[in-house]
């Protein structure tokens, strides 16, 4: 598998990053149409379909819908942002979420990065205008997410299920999108990605990923300053190979020691990060990259962070499809381990979600 060179991608594209201006015109729903997926099949047997939004320069929505989805069942959204070089489709065919969204009847949205904004395709994570709610990338993903969320012609989403994942940079801001939309999203996950605020300029970034080393404690405190009025717990799984040698792992333990402190804090129980986990598992499947999967709770035993990190697994999805766009089909499968956690936040009584308003 041929790895992302990240140092020569960013450095080219400097310039774009720098002074770059984000088109304000409102998004809109516009006619969805069949989609042909390009890079691959998914191997899932919803439909796609394609939602305009409006917006200059901005493609439309990639839409999973699972099969016997109809308006009459508010079905849960997951948010799915793909990483440098991919497009939404090959996203799609790679990560294998549209299988997992047949199975268990959830919606996946794609928003698709433009080369004009990024020439890799990139989410711009690591400039410091994108980490706010004004931002133009985080503003661009949350409204089309509403845009899917209010319905088509066959689905109907509920409100309180939906859900952000990205892989790499686009992990990265999927942690983004958490803290500055806790209005919005129910839960988290970041596959191979960085924490919210580990880098505001390209050195920074650049050091970030060879070696982590960001205080999360701190970071914690950021992102529940960037939640403002509408902080609440954003439930949160980190996936991360503990071979990346592109974003190293010390960022996987970043995001869930940052996101276990910003979750104490929006339930106002202090902003720890260095507390040992309430559970630890190490499952060594025949066939599967071994995982050690690690659990925080809150005093009610429901989940605030689940860390998964996989023996052996490099910067890819954790199994994805065979020859997919940056993937390892031989570790255990991310999407189901990330949908199971998102309908197990889904199920918890009260929702920890409720329980912080």
């Amino acid at each position: 598998m041929e790895l992302i060179d990240w140092r020569e991608l960013y450095a080219a594209n400097r310039a774009v990053i720098e002074g770059r201006r984000t088109p304000s015109t409102p998004l809109r729903t516009r006619t969805l149409t069949r989609d042909r997926p390009r890079g691959g099949t998914t191997g899932a047997g919803g439909s796609h379909r394609l939602v305009e939004t409006g917006e200059p320069g901005r493609p439309p929505v990639r839409v999973h819908v699972p099969p016997g989805t109809d308006r009459a069942t508010a079905r849960p959204l997951v948010v799915a942002l793909h990483g440098c070089t991919q497009t939404a489709a090959t996203f799609a065919a790679g990560a294998l979420l549209d299988r997992e969204a047949d199975r268990h009847g959830f919606v996946v949205a794609y928003p698709e990065q433009t080369r004009e904004h990024n020439p890799q395709g990139c989410w711009n994570w690591f400039s410091g205008e994108q980490q706010t709610r004004t931002g133009g990338e985080p503003r661009f993903i949350a409204r089309a997410a509403r845009a899917v969320a209010e319905g088509g012609p066959d689905w109907t989403i509920d409100p309180g299920r939906i859900f952000v994942v990205g892989m790499s940079a686009g992990g990265a801001m999927a942690a983004i999108l958490a803290a500055t939309h806790p209005d919005l999203f129910a839960g988290l996950a970041v596959h191979s990605g960085l924490p919210f605020g580990a880098a505001r300029t390209l050195p920074a970034a650049l050091q970030g990923m060879a070696r982590g080393g960001a205080d999360p404690a701190a970071l914690g405190r950021a992102a529940h300053r960037a939640m403002g009025a509408e902080a609440r717990p954003v439930p949160t799984i980190v996936v991360h190979g503990a071979g990346d040698t592109v974003v190293h792992p010390d960022n996987g333990e970043a995001v869930a020691r940052q996101w276990l402190a910003t979750n104490r804090l929006a339930a106002g129980d202090g902003g720890r990060a260095e507390d040992d986990p309430d559970a630890v598992v190490r499952d060594d499947a025949a066939g599967r990259m071994p995982v050690t999967r690690r659990t925080w709770t809150d005093g009610s035993g429901r989940v605030l962070v689940e860390h998964h990190a996989v023996e052996g697994l490099g910067h890819a999805w954790s199994g994805g499809a065979a020859g997919g766009s940056h993937t390892d089909p031989r570790g255990p499968s991310a999407s189901a381990a990330i949908w199971g956690f998102f309908a197990r936040v889904a199920a918890a009584s009260p929702p920890l979600l409720d329980a912080a308003r």
